[in-house]
């Protein structure tokens, strides 16, 4: 089975991203996004390996495993990156992003303006890079600092190309292969003085591939990261589910779940767990082609 840190970047080089952003500065986006139609074609046609996994994928999540579907699946992930390019650059305006419900917005901020630190479990669901809008200068919460586990082995040439564009990152990483005790000390620190960490669930680890549960996702088995959810309450602070995901509009609508538990420890890292691929099911259904994992997601032996 095609695991997810074996899948290697596909029609990328430096030189070539390089290229596209000084066409997106020239002439926009539009013509961007003509050109990586034709590269994102180019790169399905050859990656048979990955092409496999998504058609696999979206016939689980829609019903559907068609090569048009999955190649539909390898453009909207192309397409997400321009935005991240955008979003990077600060070319993205607060008005592409919006909360789904206000409600949900208003609890968030009080747990914001009460600077009680808070803990985002994201996924590789829609573009969680959309919610550094918010967090840039000029905006009413651009003053809390953020902070974010990554795997800074996967995708280096697309990260490299960031880092060219946009040198200042305002957001303190953490790679994910080098967390132990001074990480969980650090992050326990910024978060009392009412910082946020952001860290994904859906991703098992490339290093430690024994700290898994396996749980039912769209009625097939699959693996999920135990550490993000032991880490999560260890931190003891308010934890919520997010994703932000592309509507017809064009614009991003983010979705949160705050999660509250009475129960004990060990009962509450199960109903952590659960209520996280709930929220994660629910909306995989909706927007299958922003379900961005390439490679074989599910334990079962799955056929086309």
């Amino acid at each position: 089975m095609l695991k997810w840190y074996e899948v290697k970047e596909q029609a990328a080089g430096h030189k070539r991203l390089m290229l596209l952003w000084y066409i997106y500065k020239i002439a926009g986006k539009k013509p961007v996004q003509f050109i990586v139609f034709f590269v994102t074609l180019f790169a399905f046609t050859g990656a048979w390996q990955i092409r496999k996994c998504s058609q696999k994928f979206q016939k689980i999540a829609s019903g559907n495993g068609s090569l048009i579907r999955a190649f539909k699946h390898f453009l909207s992930y192309s397409y997400s990156l321009i935005d991240t390019m955008e979003i990077f650059t600060d070319n993205f305006g607060i008005k592409n992003i919006y909360f789904a419900d206000e409600n949900d917005k208003q609890t968030l901020y009080k747990d914001f303006f009460a600077k009680k630190g808070v803990c985002f479990l994201c996924s590789h669901l829609g573009n969680i890079n959309a919610m550094r809008t918010f967090f840039k200068s000029g905006t009413e919460i651009d003053w809390i600092k953020v902070n974010m586990f990554l795997e800074v082995n996967q995708c280096k040439i697309f990260k490299n190309f960031l880092s060219k564009i946009a040198p200042d990152n305002p957001i303190n990483v953490y790679p994910v292969e080098n967390i132990d005790l001074t990480t969980s000390i650090d992050i326990k620190e910024r978060l009392n003085n009412g910082e946020i960490i952001f860290i994904a669930g859906d991703r098992t680890s490339a290093h430690n591939s024994d700290t898994v549960f396996t749980a039912e996702f769209l009625e097939h088995k699959a693996n999920f990261p135990e550490g993000a959810f032991r880490f999560a309450l260890m931190m003891d602070v308010p934890v919520y589910f997010i994703a932000c995901t592309k509507e017809k509009t064009g614009k991003y609508a983010i979705r949160l779940k705050k999660f509250v538990s009475d129960a004990k420890r060990r009962e509450k890292l199960a109903e952590l767990q659960n209520e996280y691929i709930k929220f994660l099911e629910d909306l995989t259904k909706n927007y299958p082609l922003q379900f961005y994992h390439f490679y074989d997601f599910f334990c079962d032996k799955i056929c086309l």
